[in-house]
């Protein structure tokens, strides 16, 4: 047997591809997200979530987690069940998921994000939040199989906000959210802009529908709010 399948085998295989089933239904939620990078806020909050947001060079690789899980590397194991030791929070990591790069290439990401998200709740004890992510709005549908019974969700909006065609992207996939996920309760969104009426216009066809929509900050949240907040200074 695999390793990484004494993981797998905990879940269940779902959808076309038979990728694991995660389940989110907290009603506790984060209050701040730090990045992978950021391990000195890892503890910044009683309630901090840590997000895979950034170049997956960052977090991936040779001896990058996912590694350590599938061969079982013990060396590398121990140095993440360490730096994550306490952790509450964590979202499954943001694969980088191209439309120009092979189904294949692109559902092995996916796969990863739900291994490691089995290994942050069994290794860890963490609450993890499934990222929805996928390469084009066209193959969502099954990108989303195995979330069937999650109510909390997680959503990144960088690098969508200022560009117009991805912004639209980020529309639309939140209307779908609306349409197809009847039980969806909570979005938690990662969200760096600093001007916050954009980012709240995407989610307002979740607000009407009843879904909770939570952003907590973030480190370049932050910055890019003062920033916005002078640059709009009236005097």
């Amino acid at each position: 047997m695999l390793k990484h399948q004494t993981l797998t085998n905990k879940s269940q295989y779902v959808g076309k591809y038979d990728v694991s089933s995660l389940y989110c239904n907290t009603s506790v939620l984060p209050d701040f997200i730090a990045l992978y990078s950021e391990k000195s806020n890892y503890f910044k909050t009683d309630l901090t979530a840590i997000g895979f947001f950034e170049y997956d060079i960052k977090f991936d690789g040779q001896h990058g987690l996912y590694n350590a899980i599938y061969y079982d590397n013990k060396e590398d194991l121990a140095f993440f069940k360490e730096r994550f030791k306490g952790v509450k929070f964590v979202f499954t990591p943001d694969y980088s998921m191209l439309e120009d790069c092979d189904e294949a290439e692109n559902i092995y990401r996916l796969k990863k994000m739900r291994v490691v998200g089995l290994w942050f709740i069994h290794e860890i004890g963490a609450v993890v939040i499934p990222l929805v992510s996928f390469p084009s709005l066209e193959s969502i549908d099954y990108y989303l199989d195995g979330l069937e019974n999650s109510s909390v969700i997680g959503i990144t909006t960088k690098g969508h906000i200022n560009d117009p065609i991805e912004y639209a992207i980020l529309c639309e996939t939140i209307k779908y959210l609306v349409k197809n996920k009847q039980n969806l309760k909570i979005i938690i969104v990662y969200d760096v802009c600093g001007n916050p009426e954009k980012t709240n216009a995407a989610f307002e066809i979740a607000k009407d529908a009843g879904i909770r929509v939570i952003i907590p900050p973030n480190t370049l949240k932050i910055e890019n709010e003062k920033k916005w907040k002078k640059s709009h200074e009236t005097f």
